[in-house]
């Protein structure tokens, strides 16, 4: 009883003077603790390492089966850039969304057109009612003239529909692309929280081996060896609750790339290293880009052009209408002469004339009415578009800069300190001065804190993508 005390004590002073003699570094902690641990624990860690050396174990095969490389690849998996290309090239919705294109340049075609003339022919009869010899034919024909520039007014109006719905498909693209970065940011975040889990699933895996062989040689009681047990356990439904993020979030970015769902998708990027376009230094700089660039803006201010053009159209159409016709008549009748007989007698016109129509009553006064409200309506509505233009790069803007703070003090203040906690308590555990709660506890804290890194990571990439698409600036295509 006296030599085991004796021997705790001493081992207390190593571990202190080994903790000051370390100053954090875990490699000499580790090797010096694996010096001041007895021969009896030197022949425990040679059978958790399977008789081999210390330089061996490192390049032993890992304990847990990593699921990591079923979704990620970094040479033959797609980056965010990849899927937004994919995603503009075959997305479903997008495709049928251009046609709208289309069918704007067909009405351009349309536009153009002029009126068609009118055809008519009339045929009269005396047979009918006892004067066989009596007829008319009568062939005329009516032409619409457009004036007051009435077609230019329509071409106008088809030219500014097309580049509306231009802007649309540019807008809907941006949109497009800021879903596929969601869906890609959620991706990428269980990607790394299955990281994070297995490394500790690994850590926790060793461990148990170590607290087996203890508890086989009475060295510890058998409840450590359940706890510890329990928190791999816990950690084994952690990652299957990631997995099943990850393969929902990769199913979503099947649906807007277009990709087969029973394709494998693999990511290429870890969430700390999405390489997505610059950014603007400053927020002044960044606003100024996106009221140049934005669609949904110059949407607005296409609308106010189409309404414009709109109402030059209805003025137009406002004027009387004026069309020339032309008439062929060929008349044939007889005359009756006594005791001489019937002689038939023809006659031949050529008539001309214009037509117009009087606008005295419906002076297109509603139509006209409706478009000037429509123009008040676009202006109103490209002033809200500048403003929500604004909020949003603003908003993305500092959740970048406060996402940038946060993540420099998890990786230099927060990280290493926990890591470093972890390894030294192992080290103590191992010698036998504390309890596994205590480690699984410190473990926990670890968790904890790589969780906020990889929320941190997350927030920043949700942030780059949102100013991003806050902009407007397309993506460059490949």
């Amino acid at each position: 009883m006296c030599v085991f005390t004796r021997e705790k004590s001493l081992r207390k002073v190593f571990l202190f003077l080994l903790i000051l003699a370390g100053g954090g570094n875990f490699s000499t902690l580790s090797a010096q603790t694996k010096v001041v641990v007895g021969q009896k624990d030197k022949s425990r860690v040679s059978v958790i390492a399977g008789g081999k050396t210390n330089d061996e174990t490192v390049a032993e095969k890992p304990l847990v089966a990593s699921v990591l490389p079923s979704y990620y690849d970094a040479q033959t998996g797609l980056s965010g850039l990849d899927l937004i290309s994919r995603a503009f090239a075959a997305n479903g919705e997008l495709v049928a969304a251009r046609l709208e294109i289309e069918k704007a340049r067909a009405r351009l075609v349309q536009a153009g057109l002029r009126p068609n003339p009118t055809l008519e022919v009339e045929q009269t009869s005396g047979r009918f009612l006892g004067s066989p010899g009596e007829g008319d034919l009568s062939v005329g024909a009516t032409l619409p003239l457009e004036l007051y520039g009435q077609r230019k007014r329509r071409i106008e109006l088809a030219q500014v529909e097309i580049t509306a719905r231009e802007a649309e498909i540019s807008n809907r693209e941006r949109q497009l692309a800021a879903e596929v970065l969601t869906s890609y940011a959620e991706a990428l975040a269980s990607l790394q929280e299955i990281k994070i889990t297995e490394n500790l699933l690994e850590l926790d895996l060793q461990t148990t081996r170590f607290v087996q062989i203890r508890v086989n040689e009475g060295d510890t009681a058998p409840l450590e060896l359940s706890l510890l047990q329990v928190e791999v356990e816990r950690l084994r439904a952690n990652q299957a609750l990631s997995q099943g993020k990850l393969e929902a979030s990769l199913t979503k970015l099947k649906l807007l790339t277009g990709v087969q769902f029973e394709e494998p998708l693999l990511l290429r990027e870890q969430v700390n290293t999405v390489s997505l376009p610059t950014v603007p230094p400053t927020l002044e700089t960044a606003i100024e880009v996106a009221l140049r660039t934005r669609p949904d803006v110059r949407i607005a201010q296409i609308e106010e052009d189409l309404a414009a053009a709109g109402l030059r159209l209805i003025r137009a159409q406002s004027r009387p209408d004026v069309a020339v016709t032309t008439r062929y008549a060929q008349g044939i009748s007889e005359t009756t002469i006594p005791n001489l007989g019937s002689f038939p007698d023809r006659t031949r016109t050529l008539t001309f004339g214009v037509s117009i129509g009087l606008p005295v009553f419906n002076k297109n006064q509603g139509a006209k009415a409706e478009a000037e409200i429509g123009i008040r309506q676009a202006q109103e509505r490209r002033a809200y578009a500048e403003r929500v233009v604004r909020s949003e790069v603003t908003a993305a803007f500092q959740r970048l800069q406060a996402a940038n703070r946060a993540l420099v003090i998890l990786e230099t203040a927060v990280l290493p300190r926990s890591e470093q906690n972890i390894k030294t308590l192992r080290a103590v555990y191992e010698l036998g001065e504390i309890k596994i709660t205590d480690l699984i506890a410190e473990q926990r804290r670890l968790l904890e804190a790589n969780r906020d890194l990889t929320e941190t990571l997350t927030e920043r990439l949700r942030a780059q993508a949102d100013l991003q698409t806050a902009l407007g600036v397309p993506f460059d295509r490949k």
